[in-house]
């Protein structure tokens, strides 16, 4: 289906906005700028937008679809990738791909500022807990499939995912740069390391994960339209 005109000028809105921010933060970004970034006039940005906020929000919904979409991508690409350890690689290639995303997971207060401290805010409307988490859910899953030890609360094996990958984006502002090994090194290191310790020794359930990913990805596609039609799921009940 074709692009229609207004789909392609928000496209831009929301580019403008995603480089802008990640560079200056949202409380220094204006839509005075993001529409001089886009090469359209303020007006024009508030046609698809009511607000900064409303912008802001939508791209926080975009780049999560995004990042999921790239995830599960990088995980069909590999041919391990139905195993905890691919699952989680393919997880932190995605984040350290989408500097955005990466700032979001961190909820860094730079780029994400006062935004924050509103109290109906993106991230207190829609913030998953550990324990419906796609991660607690993928790990949950690949328990009860057997492809993992079950030894070992799934809550806490994401805990321990969760801790890794915040380090992962963060490490930067505790460590030196030129002291940290390559981050590829250290994404497949995590990986080997995930496998090892969690994964069921049976061959036979190294591919069962993908399936796993690709029913999280879809459930998260479906939770991301309902999130852009709000009006059509309220007529469907």
């Amino acid at each position: 289906m074709a692009r229609t005109e207004n789909e392609d000028r928000e496209d831009r809105i929301l580019d403008a906005a995603a480089q802008l921010i990640a560079h200056f933060g949202y409380d220094k970004t204006t839509v005075s700028d993001i529409a001089r970034e886009a090469g359209i006039s303020k007006g024009a940005v508030y046609l698809h937008f009511e607000s900064k906020e409303a912008l802001f929000e939508a791209l926080l919904i975009r780049e999560v679809m995004a990042y999921a979409l790239n995830w599960l991508a990088l995980l069909e690409q590999d041919e391990n990738g139905g195993t905890l350890g691919g699952m989680y690689k393919s997880m932190l290639y995605a984040l350290s791909d989408n500097p955005f995303m990466a700032a979001m997971f961190r909820q860094d207060r730079h780029i994400l500022g006062n935004y924050v401290r509103k109290p109906d805010n993106f991230f207190k409307r829609f913030q998953e807990g550990q324990a419906t988490s796609p991660r607690f859910a993928f790990v949950h899953r690949m328990q009860e499939a057997g492809a993992l030890r079950d030894d070992l609360d799934p809550q806490v094996i994401t805990h321990i995912m969760n801790m890794v990958a915040y380090g992962l984006v963060s490490m930067d502002g505790v460590i030196p740069a030129e002291e940290m090994p390559d981050l590829d090194d250290l994404i497949e290191g995590i990986a080997v390391m995930m496998d090892r310790a969690l994964m069921s020794p049976d061959p036979g359930k190294r591919d069962i994960g993908k399936q796993i990913v690709r029913e999280i990805v879809d459930e998260a596609r479906q939770r991301h339209e309902q999130l852009e039609n709000p009006e059509q799921e309220q007529t469907e009940q």
